[in-house]
């Protein structure tokens, strides 16, 4: 399925039935007077977040949305039928915006969550209404009245409880790939990820965490340049980023500035989030590149920095632990957490991962299972 984040669609509610004109014309029944019914209400246009969908794909071939009409009013005071709601079904996490992409509608963070975005008109009323002791006999009703209609914007913000940034080529998708179920793209050029990518981190029965993956950024992404930094709306909801910087590059400090300028060149608290920072593909390098380009990092950051390898699992076990630290405070979970290299939680268990870390084909046994 191709994945979508952004759709532009067109709603008008139905119109209300118009009221209806009738007398009473009954056989020995005198004085009969007016007796048309009113007109049903239109259908409402309302969006919901349901279960099963992560992408607004069903919005790209499809536009335009109109609710029904409803029925009109007839003769001895029958009523016509109000029409059905057209409901719009959405993952949970869309944004709905005005046409001006900025206005903000209603954000359906949750499941379940539903707005009603168009109201249908109202019914309009039938000539029993407006008789009295001067018009006896009215001959007119009120036509119903008229759907709304507008253009919103559906933006989709991924739902989850990391996310993984840093430059192209930096090992993100294949720390995906490690640690949990999902099959990224994974190749030796940049911007192999085109879209996010998302994977359920077991640490135990009682503990996971959802895990997303978005395509790298580079210098100058939030003027537009790669694939700009749009994505990043998927990681806006994270309580915390997991920044990978490939450790064979030349100037690790540069690549980490970068990334941290755009986080702050994007907005939305990304800058302000708590980031575990890792170098990796330690695989690759020698033991004192890795220590003077550790400490490189350490300085500049001012923080923490742990050495990794998405390739041969070496301290992915302490990353994932000091994440779920800051994904359990931010839950308000009480957990306890060390900070050695080996650190992990009591019930993080990664045996499976370790025997069967040289299979050829990767299977998803060999993996952290959600």
């Amino acid at each position: 399925m191709k994945f979508l984040d952004q759709a532009k669609i067109y709603i008008r509610s139905g119109d209300g039935g118009a009221g209806s004109v009738s007398f009473r014309r009954e056989k020995y029944v005198a004085y009969g007077g007016p007796d048309g019914g009113d007109g049903g209400r239109g259908g409402d246009i309302v969006v919901e977040a349901v279960d099963g969908l992560n992408t607004l794909i069903d919005y790209r071939y499809k536009q335009h949305f109109k609710a029904g009409r409803g029925g009109h009013g007839m003769g001895r005071q029958r009523h016509g039928a109000s029409a059905e709601d057209l409901i719009l079904k959405v993952p949970v996490g869309t944004q709905i915006l005005d046409e001006d992409r900025e206005t903000l509608i209603a954000d359906l963070s949750r499941l379940g969550d539903r707005v009603v975005l168009a109201e249908g008109g109202n019914g309009g009323w039938g000539n029993i209404h407006f008789k009295g002791p001067v018009n006896q006999a009215p001959r007119h009703a009120n036509p119903g009245a008229e759907g709304r209609e507008r253009w919103v914007w559906l933006r989709l913000k991924l739902i989850a409880d990391a996310g993984l940034v840093g430059l192209p080529n930096a090992g993100k998708s294949t720390f995906l790939s490690v640690v949990s179920a999902a099959s990224p793209k994974i190749a030796d050029y940049p911007f192999t990820t085109l879209h996010p990518n998302l994977g359920v981190v077991s640490l135990g029965e009682d503990t996971r965490f959802v895990l997303a993956d978005i395509p790298g950024l580079i210098e100058g992404a939030a003027d537009g340049a790669g694939l700009g930094t749009r994505f990043l709306g998927h990681v806006e909801r994270c309580a915390a980023l997991v920044h990978l910087i490939d450790g064979t590059a030349d100037d690790v400090v540069a690549s980490w500035e970068t990334v941290q300028g755009e986080l702050a060149a994007y907005g939305g608290g990304l800058d302000g989030k708590p980031q575990v920072l890792c170098l990796n593909k330690t695989d690759a390098m020698l033991d004192e590149d890795v220590a003077e380009k550790l400490a490189a990092l350490e300085a500049a950051s001012g923080g923490k920095v742990f050495a990794v390898s998405g390739v041969s699992r070496d301290g992915v076990r302490a990353v994932l632990g000091a994440l779920w630290h800051e994904i359990a405070k931010a839950r308000g979970v009480v957990t306890p957490f060390l900070e050695e290299e080996e650190a992990g939680l009591a019930d993080f268990h990664v045996d499976v991962l370790e025997a069967q870390a040289d299979d050829d084909d990767g299977a998803a046994e060999g993996r952290w299972q959600p």
